[in-house]
């Protein structure tokens, strides 16, 4: 096949131009090579390794996981294939159970006392078993364990995040270094959560500001003002877009 170009992969793959970016920056998803003019191509290879990601990305592993992952000398794609096929099966059929119980509850034909289709606990131990195989890294034996404490990882960095907006509240949404804080906030948020969009970042902003819970923790972490200062700050750079 030819190379494509990020927009053509874009196209192809519904993942934003940004993203793809991203990905290439991190090496995460290197582009196989660049034109004269430094533009990003991306040959079948590649596009085979975003597969995988997008796959990895479905069974909420994080990016940074997924790389060590795939970069594994050990790393098997036939066998993580097989493996992600089952658990993939195991999610379609927790969510038939979950669609069939709110159609029960639509008819009042639910038990009150019925939770069992929530219950992920075969899943998460199938997922457990498959991480263990999937390439035999010793990332994949410690991944329950970080796992564990990612969460709250991710928490305290999101904080010092937070703590930095708050010490540039005196400049305007517009300064460059308010604009690069808000875009280490996304590249956060896209690295350790989901892929985060303009619309998914304004939304969050709103959030900040709107719930008091999220207010009052990021208030806390950079002074009275932050939340309402890191909603300038997003607005200002997604409507520039």
């Amino acid at each position: 096949m030819d190379k494509m170009t990020v927009h053509e992969v874009s196209r192809l793959t519904g993942v934003s131009i940004r993203t793809l970016q991203y990905y290439d920056k991190t090496g995460l998803l290197p582009a196989s090579e660049h034109t004269d003019a430094g533009y990003r191509l991306y040959d079948e290879k590649s596009l085979e390794r975003l597969q995988q990601i997008l796959l990895f990305r479905e069974l909420e592993f994080p990016l940074k996981d997924i790389r060590e992952i795939l970069d594994s000398p050990g790393f098997d794609r036939k066998k993580a294939l097989a493996r992600q096929t089952e658990l993939l099966i195991l999610r379609k059929q927790q969510l038939e159970r979950l669609i069939a119980l709110a159609q029960k509850m639509q008819d009042d034909r639910a038990s009150r006392l019925d939770f069992s289709a929530f219950d992920k606990a075969k899943i998460k131990e199938y997922a457990e078993n498959a991480r263990k195989e999937w390439g035999h890294t010793p990332q994949y034996e410690e991944y329950m364990s970080r796992h564990r404490t990612d969460d709250m990882t991710a928490y305290a960095d999101l904080i010092r995040i937070f703590a930095r907006f708050g010490e540039m509240r005196s400049l305007p949404p517009d300064d460059s270094e308010v604009r690069m804080e808000t875009e280490t906030l996304r590249d956060f948020i896209t690295e350790n959560f989901y892929e985060c969009t303009d619309g998914i970042l304004l939304s969050l902003a709103d959030m900040y500001v709107n719930d008091p819970r999220f207010r009052k923790t990021i208030d806390d972490a950079g002074g009275e003002g932050t939340a309402e200062f890191v909603r300038r700050a997003v607005e200002h750079i997604c409507r520039q877009r």
